[in-house]
């Protein structure tokens, strides 16, 4: 209705320029996120502030190190952005994290990009890569049908989840060619390659790579691989330093390692690991070894959360600072009149007493 009177206002001085009050007010009407709200809603989107592959390359070329982490939602991402983090992961590693899963492997599209499109809202700058999960881009032993589907599955991320990029773990042969096409479809890729939790039926579970001969020259040759495929970075994952250190030389492009020591272009560790969110046993049996506590977060919760159970429990909770609004005397006393017109003489003396413990209590 306030729009529509403007409106009328305007038409009917119509030999006058609106002023520029009345034409921002009619703006803000428009707007879909309301002037005055109990909840704060999200601030518009600037892709110019966005970190981009440039941006990587530059960061890349002077050797500046290059800073990445997960998450799954809206808080998580606002927190990366706020830190200004380089890159921001929507990693599989959700399905152990959030959905408490012991392997990445149950987590689906669909999951995934719930989880994209949440934190596309909430991380405005950083550069936005989501993994795409097991199954989602080698289920068929025919090449094409495999490189058909890397590239529909991709192509979601992008349009459904919100994502700049698509991450995927190599290795094998099928797997670069997967990389390959999306990359031809016009997609940025991230490789990763050493320990590939997608492979664990193979690899025998959670287990380092490049320890020995053979197995440190796989790690630079799919490094090599993956980069003459056309991906951007690659994910080394539980490698020796030193074999980190040959394949990062060996590469033109940035290394991200995660448990592969400190000679890589940059770095990536899980929200939840990095922040000690989560204190009990599933997470200490998923919690990997080479991440870093930079906090406790998971003690301050259950501290704050039992102590909130205390003060609901002895009803120092919510007190009359948590109680903030409010009704005047003279609209409380026809409430009152009200109730007792209706018969509900109970409720108006359980609001008439309201009124007086909550005197009290200040």
């Amino acid at each position: 209705m306030r729009i529509i009177t403007l409106l009328r206002k305007i038409r009917s001085n119509s030999s006058k320029t609106p002023s520029i009050n009345s034409t921002r007010f009619l703006l803000r009407c428009m707007s879909n996120v309301p002037e005055n709200t109990v909840y704060g809603g999200p601030k518009p989107q600037n892709h110019s502030q966005r970190v981009t592959l440039t941006n990587l390359r530059q960061k890349h070329r002077k050797g500046e190190p290059i800073t990445m982490v997960t998450a799954y939602d809206y808080p998580s991402a606002v927190h990366l952005d706020t830190a200004g983090i380089d890159i921001c992961l929507v990693g599989d590693s959700g399905a152990m994290v959030v959905h408490g899963h012991d392997t990445t492997l149950p987590i689906t599209v669909d999951e995934m990009l719930v989880h994209c499109r949440s934190v596309a809202r909430g991380a405005k700058r950083p550069l936005l890569i989501g993994d795409l999960p097991f199954g989602s881009y080698e289920s068929s032993t025919h090449q094409y049908l495999n490189c058909e589907q890397a590239i529909d599955t991709a192509v979601r991320f992008l349009k459904e989840g919100g994502m700049d990029a698509i991450k995927l773990e190599g290795g094998a042969p099928s797997r670069i060619t997967a990389a390959k096409a999306i990359v031809e479809a016009g997609i940025a890729v991230m490789g990763h390659v050493g320990l590939t939790p997608q492979a664990i039926s193979v690899l025998g579970g959670f287990r380092p790579q490049g320890r020995n001969v053979d197995s440190a020259v796989k790690v630079v040759e799919t490094s090599m691989a993956l980069q003459e495929a056309g991906c951007f970075a690659v994910v080394l994952e539980c490698v020796p330093p030193p074999v980190a250190a040959a394949a990062t030389s060996a590469l033109q492009i940035p290394t991200i390692g995660i448990g592969a020591g400190p000679f890589c272009s940059g770095q990536v560790l899980v929200y939840h690991d990095l922040l000690g969110m989560l204190q009990h046993p599933h997470h200490a049996k998923v919690t990997p070894k080479f991440s870093k506590q930079y906090a406790r977060v998971g003690e301050v919760i259950n501290k704050a959360l039992l102590e909130y159970q205390e003060e609901v429990t002895n009803g120092s909770f919510p007190s009359p600072a948590h109680s903030p609004y409010k009704i005047s005397a003279a609209d409380m006393d026809g409430f009152l009149r009200e109730m007792q017109k209706m018969g509900l003489n109970d409720a108006a003396d359980a609001a008439a007493d309201a009124v007086e413990k909550f005197e009290a209590m200040k």
